[in-house]
């Protein structure tokens, strides 16, 4: 699905001295180099604080900590997504109140959102998925009329940009009151492990964040505040911040193999390639079809046997995962979630895939539908 090796060997030289500087500095924790990357990630995003942390799911934890919810407190998450949106919220004993998604951009159904509104509210957790921005200004209208903290999920779409309606543009992740993102290493934005960092423009907000991802405290040995354990390390910040440098032309060379994949898909009955939103870019984590429901295994298995990975995300909406059935949930409520489970299908998509390996797959999905 991605391809790290020919990346890794594209920038070998920047990424080597990286690393080997930062291991002869012998900064392991806390180093220079996570400041460095720090300030060039937030001129990047033209944000003024950005926190880095462990991981893409400590980031949403600290985001939430740091906001003072209490146990009870009810945030609204869409169903259709990775579950380290909700699982955080549920292991702060806050209520993840599931909602349904748009059938185009796979993103939050602010309609729904208005049906489970309760005095019980605090906040919302718009997730951007698959590198296709949620509609945030509507968000915002939204969340002030509700008077609700809104905590962006960037960990799918760090660089792309959100387009507001009086013509100015912001990176998402810095438009709600906090921005998460992870640093996995298939992101658009990867490491050689694992990573995240949080994003605010509010000064308050950076300096309980920073606190509360250091144990709670702003000196050493003195905590004011309950926090976690959660840094970002000097050694992933060296490799993150030669990578920075290159994310433009990652997104670009993803756009390029969505446009290709387009181009050979789009007529082809049955079948729905993404929808690109008029108010951001999309910078393509996946590329994700939709496929009359009832083909996918026979697909996936076509795919297979000729060497071509694909992958489901995500074949259960979190609303039916175990460790979130609850009885008051209604199914019916999500009808778009639904059939998008049974009918969504990832295809690669990477930033060094060659030509001949694009044509290849294009060849083959145009063979299972006999074109």
């Amino acid at each position: 699905m991605v391809d790290l090796k020919t990346q890794y060997l594209n920038i070998k030289e920047e990424i080597d001295e990286a690393v080997l500087s930062c291991i002869a500095s012998t900064e392991f924790i806390n180093g220079t180099k996570v400041k460095e990357f720090q300030q060039h990630l937030e001129t990047y995003l033209d944000v003024k604080h950005v926190i880095p942390c462990a991981n893409g799911t400590d980031a949403l934890q600290i985001a939430l900590m740091a906001l003072g919810l209490q146990p009870g407190d009810e945030v609204i998450v869409p169903t259709f997504t990775y579950v380290a949106t909700a699982e955080v919220i549920a292991l702060l004993h806050l209520k993840p109140v599931m909602v349904d998604v748009y059938p185009d951009t796979f993103n939050i159904s602010l309609e729904h959102c208005e049906r489970v509104i309760t005095p019980k509210t605090k906040a919302i957790v718009p997730v951007h998925l698959f590198g296709q921005s949620a509609d945030m200004e509507r968000i915002l209208s939204f969340a002030e009329k509700h008077q609700l903290y809104v905590i962006e999920d960037t960990a799918q779409a760090i660089g792309a940009d959100y387009f507001f309606k009086d013509g100015t543009t912001k990176k998402v992740g810095t438009i709600g009151d906090i921005g998460s993102t992870s640093f996995f290493p298939s992101k658009n934005l990867g490491c050689y492990g694992d990573g995240g960092a949080l994003f605010t423009n509010d000064d308050n907000y950076a300096e309980i964040l920073r606190m509360v991802a250091n144990h709670g405290q702003k000196r050493k040995y003195y905590h004011s505040v309950v926090g976690v354990n959660s840094r970002l390390d000097t050694l992933q910040a060296a490799i993150l911040d030669v990578k920075l440098k290159y994310l433009d032309t990652y997104a670009k060379n993803r756009q390029n193999v969505a446009a290709a994949y387009d181009a050979a898909f789009k007529d082809i009955d049955g079948i729905e390639i993404p929808f690109r939103s008029p108010f951001s870019t999309h910078v393509f984590h996946q590329y994700t079809l939709q496929l009359p429901i009832g083909a996918r295994a026979d697909f996936q298995r076509f795919m297979h046997e000729r060497k071509i990975p694909t992958m489901i995300y995500y074949p259960l909406p979190l609303y039916e995962q175990e460790a979130f059935k609850d009885p008051n949930i209604n199914p019916v409520d999500f009808p778009v979630t639904n059939e998008l489970c049974q009918r969504v299908i990832s295809l690669p998509i990477h930033t060094e895939m060659k030509s001949q390996t694009l044509d290849y797959i294009c060849s083959a999905v145009l063979n299972f539908f006999g074109k």
